[in-house]
């Protein structure tokens, strides 16, 4: 059942500038907005505090000037500009629930969320490619891994995206829309979207299904076989110290893998029949707020690097502050 300032057909809406749409995030439970506007708040200020940080550690700490870190601060870029596309709606749509979205804002929403996921999952890939690198070919690691593949790397993670994001956003909001105008999300996705469809969307969802392949299962696939040699090697590895220092390099990599292709998979691999428009908000919750806001506590807490490089900023601080 829809509130009714969202059941407002599309028809009655006479000029197409007009057009609206209605986010209904957490419309089933009304009486929990406050608490959820204050959580949510709480988790955007220190995603964008942790990933700010570990931007500013990796830019001025000379201990972090490696591919490694290079690769973790644009990580940590994606996951601010991704907060800040989802969050700010999130925050709006709880506390003035009924606002109206334009046709032009969803889109750009969504366009952003299509091509931030997209940058993060390349990102992750290269940073496991990396890791090989370092562990299975160390002495040809630093020939390889120039700062020049790094910036065209990085480069081609931010841009790749793009276009398939900008080619899915433009083909889906060419259809016709009709029915109640309510988005059942917190954000203007994909799936949702195609709910307030009426035309065929059949060839779409096709593309859409390998387009979601290749950027989820084809990086899942690069990851795994990088894992695979890597624990090869550390496997082989003569001391005990040795397998540790190396493990210990790749776990916080392997935790946000895991934390990000988790939560992503049972979104868009998972039938569409097989959840709810409520579960479906509660399981994107994962990975476009908590996820973005572990992320920066699981490298600080897990890398000894890190953490040294934000001792010797307090400290700093603390010298120019006495």
């Amino acid at each position: 059942m829809l509130p009714s300032w969202a059941a407002v057909p599309w028809a009655n809406q006479s000029h197409a500038h007009e057009l609206e749409f209605v986010l209904l995030g957490f419309a089933h439970v009304p009486s929990l907005r406050p608490m959820l506007s204050a959580i949510f708040l709480a988790i955007f200020l220190l995603t964008l505090l942790g990933n700010t940080l570990i931007v500013i550690l990796t830019s001025l700490d000379p201990g972090l000037r490696s591919p490694m870190y290079f690769f973790l601060r644009q990580l940590a870029l994606v996951e601010i500009c991704f907060s800040l596309d989802v969050a700010p709606r999130l925050l709006v749509t709880l506390l003035r629930p009924g606002r109206g979205v334009s046709l032009t804002s969803c889109a750009l929403q969504l366009l952003l969320v299509l091509s931030c996921v997209t940058s993060e999952s390349l990102f992750l890939t290269v940073m496991a490619w990396d890791r090989f690198l370092a562990i299975c070919r160390p002495l040809r690691y630093g020939v390889i891994m120039s700062w020049r593949l790094c910036h065209l790397l990085a480069t081609i993670c931010w841009l790749t995206g793009a276009p398939v994001s900008l080619f899915l956003t433009i083909w889906l909001f060419s259809f016709p829309f009709c029915g109640p105008r309510g988005i059942k999300h917190y954000i203007c996705d994909i799936a949702p979207l195609l709910s307030l469809v009426c035309a065929d969307t059949k060839l779409y969802e096709a593309s859409l299904f390998t387009a979601t392949m290749l950027v989820n299962i084809v990086p899942v696939c690069l990851i795994v076989m990088s894992y695979v040699m890597i624990l090869a090697t550390i496997l082989r590895m003569p001391s005990a110290s040795g397998r540790h220092k190396a493990l210990s390099t790749c776990a916080s990599h392997l935790v946000v893998v895991i934390l990000f292709y988790g939560t992503t998979g049972v979104i868009h691999l998972r039938p569409k029949s097989s959840y709810s428009p409520e579960s479906k908000q509660v399981v994107s919750l994962s990975y476009t707020m908590v996820t973005p806001m572990l992320n920066p506590l699981i490298y600080s807490l897990r890398n000894k690097e890190v953490k040294a490089a934000l001792g010797r900023l307090m400290q700093r601080r603390a010298t120019f502050v006495s």
